[in-house]
């Protein structure tokens, strides 16, 4: 028997009472009691999202949410700033080509965060018609977490939102929407809300809201006017994904439970031993000061192939994580410690890197990282 062993960042694992609900016979979407279902996950929603705000509801990837954040707001002529440091960032750009949005770059070195300085010397430019900033909170491909509090300050002091993909980071990595001004923030549901791909969120400030009525471009499917319409009677204006809905209803429960605030720093404590088991094996941190509390990147030692060496981890030791993209591509590996995941799972993955690396020829020694994660233990995991 061989079991299997989830930690890429997205999709993550199932809790098993999301899964039975999945199972459950299936409602139909125009009753009473499935809109009290839906008044309820909305209002759940509000909390993850540390928002006062209406939280739309979408069926679809998080890139839907993100495709909707540029056509509700963004039409012929106006221009967009997009913060680009990793592949989630080059998403934003893509999108707006595809709308051909008018779009300002600030480029990131990868592996770093975004400095807010040069956002706000590029919105203080004079003659520019910028109307949204784009930016991430966890840009997944090189676990780097970006200072969302110093750019919603920024952007607050100008014309333009703040719209930021926290699909992600969000409910792991800190994000307060109303405290640090973020008009629109973007999640989904196969992260650390711990229920399978076809979910998207999105929360609008009043500030967002009257940009996007502002905007003449027609919206269908992705219409956040439609969506927040629907909203008001605790409805979706199309047909919803009703048994993603029934999952996510049960893992909000336990975030509810849990406290938003123990689940982030949960995710942080995650994140802390993970690094000191890779540093513990002599590996080195691909982002070791800005490092997302989602997922850890770690630099493939030299002389190992980074491929072969996340194929290994999957056929050997039945674990999945994440390679590199892009430019990283054979260069880290990351390991997501999000969502349902706990101290042990850690020790699962961290024991299945040395043993993996030792099958390559790079020389562990069995059990250090191991101890190296188990030193600060505590018993609420």
């Amino acid at each position: 028997m061989k079991k299997e062993y989830l930690f890429a960042p997205g999709p993550t694992p199932v809790p098993p009472q999301a899964l039975e609900a999945m199972a459950r016979p299936i409602l139909h979407h125009r009753t009473g009691k499935f809109r009290e279902i839906f008044k309820e996950i909305s209002e759940s929603l509000k909390e993850v999202f540390q928002t006062s705000n209406q939280v739309l509801i979408f069926g679809s990837s998080g890139t839907g949410a993100m495709e909707a954040s540029i056509v509700n707001v963004l039409g012929p002529g106006d221009q967009a700033l997009v913060i680009n440091g990793g592949k989630f960032g080059e998403r934003f750009l893509d999108l707006c080509k595809a709308y051909g949005i008018e779009i300002v770059e600030v480029p990131v070195k990868w592996g770093t965060a975004v400095n807010a300085q040069a956002v706000q010397q590029r919105l203080a430019q004079p003659g520019h018609k910028i109307k949204a900033v784009y930016a991430t909170l966890c840009e997944t491909s090189t676990g780097v977490v970006h200072d969302i509090e110093a750019l919603g300050r920024v952007v607050a002091e100008t014309n333009a939102i703040l719209v930021v993909d926290a699909i992600s980071g969000l409910a792991a990595d800190q994000l307060r929407t109303d405290a640090w001004q973020v008009d629109i923030a973007i999640g989904a549901s196969q992260k650390a809300l711990m229920v399978p791909p076809g979910l998207a969120f999105a929360s609008l400030s009043p500030k967002a809201w009257k940009t996007v009525e502002a905007n003449p471009r027609k919206v269908f499917y992705f219409s956040f006017q439609l969506a927040r319409k629907a909203l008001e009677a605790s409805e979706s204006p199309f047909t919803p994904p009703v048994s993603l809905l029934m999952a996510l209803r049960e893992t909000l429960k336990m975030i509810r439970e849990e406290g938003i605030d123990k689940v982030v720093a949960r995710h942080a404590d995650l994140a802390r031993r993970t690094r000191e088991g890779v540093r513990a094996l002599g590996l080195e941190l691909y982002a070791p000061d800005v490092s997302s509390n989602a997922v850890t990147a770690v630099k493939i030692p030299q002389g190992i192939d980074g491929s072969l060496f996340v194929k290994r981890l999957r056929e050997g030791y039945g674990v999945t994580v994440a390679g590199g993209q892009g430019s990283l591509k054979g260069k880290i590996f990351r390991i997501a410690h999000l969502g349902y995941c706990n101290t042990f799972d850690v020790l699962t993955a961290l024991s299945s890197v040395e043993g993996a690396l030792n099958d390559l020829g790079f020389s562990c020694e069995p059990g250090k990282a191991l101890q190296a994660a188990l030193q600060t233990f505590e018993t609420t995991h």
